[in-house]
Order: structure tokens, then C-alpha cells, then sequence
């Protein structure tokens, strides 16, 4: 059997590359190996247990005050042992992260085949998001397979010289995920505290957003709770310190708000699935959103997901306090602009993208 080894880090690539372990795991040709980073500890831990997938290798790169050179340079280094060791004959990353850079690096340092899982999202701006851009644009010179999540994807790598033979559209492994978490029967507290009212969903925790673009972002949605007596907003708020002050400054103090803990995957799903309207920073939202047909507001300057715009199920508000503040307002006025964005045709796929990439590799490594 052909081993390919998937290697991911963080909780959202969990939540994309667990239901593509477990798809290649059916396979009669492939041996799934997984390997991960630790580059998130406690979230990354709470998704290999809801898909009960074990990882063979936990490089536990954590580490407190690290930056962006510490978490590369052991990545790198870590993978450089475990791929000696094992000898795949492909390795899987995922999307933008330096846990994909690096091991996609370390993979082609001994000639290891790079498949490139969520291929081909770009915003052409090295610094937005930084270091997401860069590092899925440096992925692409490297990898021997391309899996597009759409055509769109698909255009940006043929416009950088890609050959169509390695290019795959496939959908979003995201959306597999969803068809293992969300159920009806989902009960949580925050749900019975929403009850009655127009939930909102934030997520908040980019990079580039740190510091007064966040700050604003937060005085925008604060401003939409005080004015609207029916909405409550829920805030599963990031582990990084940064984040977690400025949502006490931002946000605490109002009993329409809730601050919690980060939330592992079921619960955060079934939360979207329950929203009214969801205000993130995030990417993987950007695709989750709209196949529960929930309206997002995207406060980034940038989105490497201009399908969901053009679609119309996603909205670019960036991070200016009075434009957060007027576009929530418009939704949660105007029911006809509101039902437009919840109609809007998911363009992320049909939960099947894990079978179409398994099926890819399959025939790519046949002898």
C-alpha cells in the first residue's frame, strides 16, 4: 500500500484535513499517516477527538512568546525526522498555515510529492493576510497536486503557469466536516441564554487585525447590541492574549454579550447553523457560512474567497467601526436584503470533496 502522510497543526485545518484522513483510511491502496504540529494545542486536541482520529506523530511546537520564525524552523526540522523515518509517498498540507509551508518544504527537501489541499486561494497581497498569502503562494511552486476548492482557485493557478493536469476542483473539505457535526438534536447553554433573540457569531482573530482595527471592530458590534433590544452576540473568544484584552475592553460589561471559551467543532458548527448573522475575520467560516445558508460579514480588508462575495452569501465590511455598524444594521432591518444573502448559492461544494481528492491520489501513485 502507497503511504500518505497528512500533516496539519492548527484547529482549522483539523476540522478540513479529519474527514480527508478518515476518507483515505477506506482506501484499499493508501495507509494514511498522520502527523501533527501542535501549532494550536487545546483546540487541535478537540477535533482529533471528535473525528476519533489518532495522530501517529504530535510535534508539540507550542511554545510561550513564540513568533513566526520559532514555529517555522520547528516544523521544519520535526518533519525533516518523521519523513526520513517514514518514507511517504506523498504528503497532504492544507491551506496557508506555517505548519503547511514547512512541511511542505521539508516534503520537497527529500522529494517527497506535495499535495496541496485548498489550492489556489489568493488575494495578491503578500501582507494580507500576512503570513497566509505568502505561505500558500510559496506551497503552489512546490506542489506536484493542486485541490481547488472551486474553479475560481482553479484560474489563479493556471494564471500562475500551473499545468491543468495537476489542478483538481474538488470543493471544500470543510463542508465534509459539517456532515459529521451539525444535528438537530444539538443543545447547549448558550443556545437556551439566545433563545427568543437574534444571535450573532463572532469570530476574531487575524494577525494583521491586532490592535486598533480590532478594537473598532469590536466597538461596531457592541454598538449593534445596544441598539437592536432582540440581538445577543456570543464571542467564543481566541486564546491569544492580544485578542482576549481587547475583547475585555471592547465587549465586557454588557449582559448581551458573552465572552466564552473557544468552542471545539460540534458545538461552534451547531452555533452557526442556529445564528442570525455571523461577523468573523476567519477564512474556514467563509465557506462553512453559506452551506448553512447564514449571512457573513467579513471584517478584512482582503478575502482570498471572492466567490462567496460574488455569490452574495458573503459581505466585505472590513474593519471600520461605523461601516460594521451600518451593514449589521441594514440585515437586521431589511428582511429582503437579509433573505438575498441567506438564499445565495453555496459555491464551496457538496461535501464531497475528500472522495474526490482520495480518488486523485489513488490514481496518481498506482504503479
Amino acid at each position: 500500500m502507497k503511504k500518505v502522510m497528512l500533516v496539519f497543526g492548527t484547529r482549522p485545518e483539523a476540522i478540513k484535513m479529519c474527514p480527508l484522513a478518515l476518507e483515505i483510511k477506506k482506501s484499499g491502496t493508501l495507509k494514511p499517516v498522520v502527523c501533527v504540529t501542535g501549532q494550536h494545542r487545546e483546540m487541535l486536541q478537540q477535533v482529533l477527538d471528535i473525528f476519533h482520529v489518532e495522530p501517529e506523530y504530535n510535534l508539540e511546537v507550542m511554545k510561550p512568546g513564540q513568533d513566526l520564525n520559532d514555529i517555522t524552523s520547528a516544523v521544519l526540522l520535526g518533519m525533516r525526522e518523521i519523513i526520513k523515518k517514514e518514507k511517504p509517498d506523498a504528503v497532504l498540507v492544507h491551506g496557508d498555515t506555517t505548519t503547511a509551508y514547512a512541511s511542505a518544504v521539508a516534503a520537497f527537501y527529500q522529494q517527497i510529492p506535495v499535495g496541496h489541499v485548498e489550492a489556489g486561494l489568493r488575494t495578491w497581497n503578500l501582507y494580507s493576510p500576512f503570513p497566509e498569502e505568502f505561505n500558500r503562494q510559496s506551497i503552489s511552486l512546490l506542489a506536484q497536486w493542486h485541490f481547488a476548492p472551486t474553479e475560481v482557485a482553479k484560474e489563479h493557478l493556471l494564471r500562475e503557469g500551473k499545468s491543468p493536469e495537476t489542478i483538481y476542483v474538488t470543493g471544500n473539505t470543510g463542508i465534509d466536516a459539517m456532515r459529521y457535526t451539525v444535528s438537530p438534536h444539538f443543545t447547549h447553554p448558550i443556545l437556551s441564554w439566545a433563545e427568543g433573540s437574534r444571535m450573532l457569531l463572532i469570530t476574531a482573530h487575524r494577525r494583521e487585525n491586532l490592535g486598533s482595527p480590532m478594537h473598532a471592530m469590536f466597538r461596531g458590534i457592541r454598538r449593534i447590541v445596544e441598539a437592536f433590544e432582540d440581538v445577543k452576540a456570543v464571542y467564543p473568544v481566541h486564546l491569544n492574549p492580544l485578542v482576549q484584552q481587547a475583547a475585555r475592553e471592547e465587549l465586557s460589561g454588557c449582559d448581551r454579550i458573552r465572552l466564552i471559551e473557544p468552542l471545539d467543532a460540534v458545538s461552534f458548527h451547531n452555533l452557526m447553523a442556529r445564528s442570525y448573522l455571523i461577523l468573523t475575520d476567519s477564512g474556514g467560516i467563509q465557506e462553512e457560512a453559506p452551506s448553512l445558508k447564514k449571512p457573513v460579514l467579513v471584517m478584512r480588508d482582503t478575502t482570498e474567497r471572492p466567490e462567496g462575495v460574488e455569490a452574495g452569501t458573503l459581505c466585505l465590511v472590513g474593519t471600520d467601526e461605523q461601516v460594521i455598524y451600518e451593514k449589521c444594521h441594514e440585515l437586521l432591518c431589511d428582511q429582503k436584503v437579509y433573505q438575498s444573502m441567506c438564499d445565495a448559492v453555496n459555491p464551496y461544494g457538496d461535501g464531497k470533496a475528500s472522495i474526490r481528492i482520495r480518488k486523485a491520489i489513488e490514481n496518481a501513485l498506482k504503479e
